[in-house]
């Protein structure tokens, strides 16, 4: 289960994996996503930086946020069947970059309320021992990127456009690497939030920039942020990429945009932004997950600016767009049983891979697997 950077609900997906001589099969049983109750997310928003908060907040906000994912948690189980371990990554309220390295990540979601509710033990806090091994603890989903990928004979890259938007990139010839490159939506759902655009809090189908014309002026003072020239492995969030941050950069810029202009040079921007690092990594096929996947405006605008770049789906290769990232997460609390790492250091610039997260028991003695020797080189998902 995950809630990722755009704060709006719970992903959850359940999947019953099968290795057999390094080759790893899951099937996708179950997937859902459940929204967060609006009063809960105005809170959780107004809680995340650059607001100001308290630990009492904090507390309440980790408390009911559990609570919902418990409740995912057991209508999952109910829809999808009985499960040997819930995974949760929670949902992230800071992630503590300075001088280009990781130095901290708080997700919330307490995993007690969710090993009550289901009596099956609790995966969480799945980034911190990555960070702590010099990691930045993301992006995470490369090793199911780089599993997923295995075998295409060109460079191909796995995207995923959620708030922010990361990639991993693999090819043959050289080692995986993936990195945040900046925001995909954070910016767009928080001035459709912030100017009140529309009551979904994003841009449905690219309707609002479908109808706005690219400040190309302004569009160029956000891509001369300095992060995007940052070498990977880098991260990145709402820590950065925020209204203030927007409204900050249209007073530096001059500029005055009227809302459809600024939400269709926000758009631009994420096009612009992964096309230049698509370009400049020579990837020849882009597959897309993620949130933004259903923005049509936004996927037609990367067919055009990469003309030569295959660019599919995640669908297609057994993962659908939405519940990539709790695929992702179910896989690493099956590594992580099994006493295998659950990242690439490649992907994330930790110093050595690590079996990542915490477990809270659920209502009876803790049982693990026997351990496996050897990671698994390639996974094939279907629907269950």
């Amino acid at each position: 289960m995950i809630s990722g950077t755009s704060h709006d609900g719970v992903d959850v997906a359940v999947v019953e994996f099968d290795e057999n001589g390094g080759h790893l099969s899951g099937r996708v049983l179950h997937s859902a996503s459940t929204p967060y109750d609006p009063a809960l997310r105005a809170r959780l928003v107004a809680a995340l930086p650059p607001a100001a908060t308290t630990f009492a907040e904090m507390c309440e906000l980790d408390t009911l946020v559990g609570q919902h994912f418990a409740q995912v948690a057991l209508q999952a189980v109910r829809d999808g069947g009985s499960v040997d371990l819930v995974v949760s990554h929670g949902q992230t309220v800071y992630h503590w970059v300075e001088g280009g390295l990781a130095r901290g990540t708080v997700q919330i979601g307490q995993p007690a309320w969710i090993a009550e509710a289901t009596g099956t033990p609790v995966l969480s806090d799945v980034r911190v021992r990555d960070i702590a091994a010099g990691g930045h603890g993301a992006p995470l989903v490369s090793y199911l990127d780089a599993l997923l990928l295995a075998g295409h004979p060109g460079t191909a890259a796995a995207l995923n456009l959620g708030g922010i938007a990361n990639m991993t990139v693999v090819s043959p010839t050289s080692t995986l690497f993936a990195y945040d490159i900046g925001p995909a939506n954070a910016l767009i759902d928080a001035v459709i939030v912030g100017r009140q655009l529309g009551p979904d809090g994003y841009d449905v189908d690219g309707r609002i920039a479908s109808t706005g014309k690219v400040d190309h002026d302004l569009l160029d003072v956000f891509l001369s942020d300095p992060y995007f020239y940052l070498p990977a492995p880098k991260s990145t969030g709402k820590e950065h990429f925020h209204l203030p941050y927007v409204e900050e950069t249209l007073k530096a810029a001059g500029s005055r945009p009227d809302d459809a202009d600024l939400v269709a040079t926000l758009t631009e921007l994420t096009i612009q932004s992964v096309a230049r690092d698509v370009r400049a990594h020579g990837i020849d096929l882009l597959v897309a997950s993620g949130g933004g996947c259903r923005n049509s405006f936004l996927m037609d605008g990367l067919r055009r600016a990469l003309p030569g770049v295959v660019i599919k789906q995640s669908d297609d290769y057994g993962a659908p767009a939405d519940d990539k990232e709790a695929i992702a997460f179910a896989l690493i609390g099956w590594c992580t049983a099994h006493g295998l790492p659950g990242t690439l250091p490649a992907g994330t610039g930790a110093r050595e891979p690590r079996i990542l997260g915490s477990i809270t028991p659920g209502s009876g003695p803790l049982s693990l697997p026997t351990p496996i020797q050897s990671a698994p080189r390639a996974l094939t998902l279907s629907r269950g």
